[in-house]
């Protein structure tokens, strides 16, 4: 029998993303003080430390940064998955995230957007997929 994936367990620091995701969007903090945008979620501002924080709705659009592919698995609940990949995505907000692409080969470069992927009855997970329009 095969282990059940982990999955996430929401903090006071990122329960906001994670309740945003289950809607299927993507949010990031920003900092009202000084306008910083970053992920994950602090307490704080890492640019000015205010506790000032707002979430605000990102576009889900960004560029894969770098990747790896696991031969191994490092959790053994995705010893089915091998090989599989994580990439490093750069959204077009600035932050940077981690993540699969679902779709496709995975290149840096290779311009992504966001899909959610509904792992339990809680948690959403963002993913990646080739962008289907590159308008912005």
């Amino acid at each position: 029998m095969t282990e059940p994936k982990p999955v996430p367990v929401p903090t006071s620091e990122d329960g906001e993303f994670w309740r945003r995701a289950r809607r299927q969007e993507l949010a990031l903090p920003q900092c009202r003080a000084c306008g910083n945008v970053w992920f994950p979620a602090y307490t704080r501002c890492p640019a000015c430390l205010s506790r000032d924080i707002d979430w605000v709705a990102a576009s889900g659009h960004g560029e894969v940064f770098a990747f790896t592919v696991f031969h191994r698995p490092y959790v053994r609940s995705f010893a089915d998955d091998v090989p599989y990949h994580v990439v490093l995505v750069r959204l077009d907000e600035g932050p940077f995230v981690y993540g699969n692409v679902v779709e496709g080969d995975v290149a840096v470069g290779l311009q992504v957007e966001v899909v959610f992927d509904d792992v339990s009855g809680e948690i959403a997970l963002p993913r990646f997929r080739p962008r289907r329009s590159l308008s912005r």
